[in-house]
């Protein structure tokens, strides 16, 4: 396998494709924070962790009330709205990336292409059809034994390629 660097220039970014893959990521992104922050603050309410920082609220005379549910809401929003707004500025940076590729003439990248030797495998010979246990021989319809041997056919040249065929005489 031979490797060979190549000099590739990316001159256009479709913004429709940039705002199709960005929603599809900003919206998996976005869940896996909401369910992240989720388990996180389970994990926190099992270990008692906001009850302890109300009572050191508490005891530096401050109220301090937690609602989690409340959090959730405004973990939720902040998650819609990132989403939006990453995947509005992705396909904003696609289209001057595409204004700016006009004046620079774009961006030069250089790949490592591999080319695969081929390997040609000759086709074997078609293969002869065994000959049947009993043929009829023409005589009448009786049957010739396996041990007598079949007739062969009279052999055929194939033309020469560029010559007329002409027809062979079977005497």
């Amino acid at each position: 396998m031979a490797v060979r660097r190549v000099r590739r220039i990316i001159r256009k970014i479709d913004p429709w494709t940039v705002l199709k893959a960005s929603l599809v990521f900003n919206a998996i992104a976005s869940l896996v924070f909401v369910l992240g922050t989720w388990v996180v603050w389970s994990m926190a309410l099992q270990r008692g962790i906001p009850d302890r920082f109300v009572e050191i609220f508490e005891s530096l005379t401050l109220t301090l009330t937690i609602d989690g549910e409340l959090y959730f809401r405004v973990v939720v929003m902040l998650a819609i709205v990132g989403g939006i707004l990453a995947t509005a500025l992705m396909t904003l940076s696609a289209v001057l990336y595409n204004l700016i590729s006009d004046l620079v003439g774009g961006v030069e990248v250089t790949v490592l292409e591999e080319t695969y030797n081929t390997v040609r495998v000759q086709q074997a010979p078609p293969a002869r059809v065994a000959p049947a246990l009993y043929r009829n021989g023409g005589n009448g319809g009786t049957v010739t034994p396996p041990s007598q041997p079949a007739p062969t056919p009279p052999a055929v040249e194939a033309p020469r390629p560029g010559t007329p065929a002409t027809p062979v005489s079977g005497d």
